[in-house]
């Protein structure tokens, strides 16, 4: 696990980006992207030898880990085989791909439209259920991430948005359950319940039921903050949907695959949508893959009429082939169940702990190896660490706290004022000890921003 690499390959490498590639949600001339020269496992290494513990999965999609041999082996397999074919044929990577997935899928949902990736999936989920309806209209809750392509940045939720908003794309945003900052002055889980669901159920009533085309929702809420939705949430948001007619979209990107302690999140409270969207672990981002999990119903509307989508690389051989591979794989070496061990053994009850040492930390929320530490200022009045969409000056004490996690090994996932425990699902338990040690000790630089 070393780089093979000299400071020239490195000075290369840096000098190459900085003049030809243009990164994603960031001003270019105020970044100084790591160059990586290596990963392997939960750990990726820069050109210097310095190992960093992946706390992040990258973007939270690496849920088998960097370099798994297995998958590495089926691309290498498949490259020599067949590299690529039009989305038009038959393929048996393809073919086994789908129904691989769709064994997983909860209820009917036993169609499987490909895509790049899991704002693709979020494009055609909608199209699909507008085409299914007739109907224009898509709700979305604040606080949440549905991807960065037209439709997708519009149902997103967070600040993302905000310079792609056309005020013209037909969503509306209604505020999902979040006991810790309950918009509907909530003491209990049964009561932000409730109360989430009387909001949603009158701004279904006020935009005309007849008008909505989908509710979307990510099953657990994953960069606006893993918020885990109370008992009964789903299930009541399905039998709205139910009840007038509206598509119930699952945006699984995030939390599928494992990531939860289940194949899908929606699993864990046994509610079956009419459509999921997914990505990122179906095949741990090793080629871009994602995609769209159909029911019966939403299928049969295009047995006979064309659906008008599609992409020229839509099930790709060698995603498709890293797709089969890594379920496979997780099958055969019990992952879902490693993740469900560590939320109930390892993380949860340590970070538990730390939220109990730590003034810093105001709550801890999270399943599986999906977890969410929010950090603020006072515990008593929940005062966040830094103010909401905070840059510059402002968000210094969240810069401090993601500065000295990295000098220590630690690479965080670190949004607004919140750090994500979101480590690969085949972590060993002793690497997540000495992640959560490197946490503890970076969370003391948060802890002097406080007011206690």
């Amino acid at each position: 696990m070393t780089p093979h690499a000299t400071p020239h390959t490195l000075a290369a490498v840096k000098d190459a980006d900085r003049k030809h590639v243009f990164h994603s949600w960031s001003a270019q001339a105020l970044i100084d992207p790591l160059a990586v020269a290596g990963a392997e496992g939960s750990y990726f290494w820069d050109y210097e030898g310095k190992r960093y513990l992946d706390f992040s999965s990258q973007l939270v999609n690496t849920n088998i880990g960097h370099q798994h041999p297995k998958v590495v082996a089926a691309i290498q397999e498949q490259a020599a085989r067949l590299c690529t074919l039009a989305p038009g044929f038959a393929v048996d990577v393809r073919s086994e791909a789908a129904r691989l997935i769709a064994e997983r899928t909860p209820g009917d949902l036993d169609k499987i439209f490909f895509t790049n990736g899991g704002a693709e999936a979020v494009e055609n989920a909608v199209r699909m259920a507008r085409l299914h309806t007739g109907r224009a209209k898509v709700l979305s809750t604040y606080r949440s991430y549905h991807g960065a392509t037209a439709a997708a940045i519009n149902l997103t939720g967070d600040p993302r948005r905000w310079p792609s908003d056309t005020a013209a794309a037909g969503v509306v945003h209604f505020w999902g359950p979040y006991l810790y900052r309950s918009a509907f002055h909530a003491t209990t889980e049964a009561e932000e319940c409730e109360r989430a669901l009387a909001h949603l159920a009158d701004t279904i009533a006020f935009e005309g039921p007849q008008s909505i085309a989908a509710i979307i929702l990510e099953t657990v809420p994953g960069t606006a903050g893993i918020m885990v939705p109370p008992a009964g949430y789903l299930a009541g948001v399905r039998e709205l949907c139910d009840r007038y007619g509206i598509v119930f979209i699952l945006d699984e990107v995030m939390a599928g695959f494992g990531r939860t302690g289940t194949w899908f999140a929606a699993e864990h409270w046994g509610v079956t949508p009419d459509l999921i969207t997914f990505a990122k672990g179906v095949n741990s981002g090793y080629v871009p893959l994602g995609g769209v999990a159909i029911s019966g119903a939403i299928a049969e509307t295009f047995a006979t009429r064309p659906y008008p989508g599609g992409l020229t690389y839509s099930g790709h051989p060698l995603a498709c082939a890293a797709a089969v591979a890594t379920i496979n794989a997780m099958e055969e070496e019990g992952v879902v169940e490693h993740a469900a061990h560590l939320g109930e053994n390892v993380l949860g009850p340590a970070l538990a702990e730390l939220a109990e040492r730590h003034p810093s930390v105001g709550e801890v929320r999270g399943l599986g190896a999906f977890w969410a530490l929010e950090l603020v200022r006072d515990k008593e009045t929940r005062e966040p660490l830094v103010p909401y969409n905070a840059a510059g000056a402002d968000n210094a004490p969240m810069a401090e706290f993601a500065a000295a996690c990295k000098a220590s090994g630690l690479w965080p996932f670190v949004n607004m004022n919140r750090t994500h425990v979101v480590p690969a699902c085949t972590i060993t338990e002793a690497e997540a000890k000495e992640g959560l040690a490197l946490l503890d000790e970076a969370l003391t630089v948060a802890d002097r921003h406080t007011t206690t």
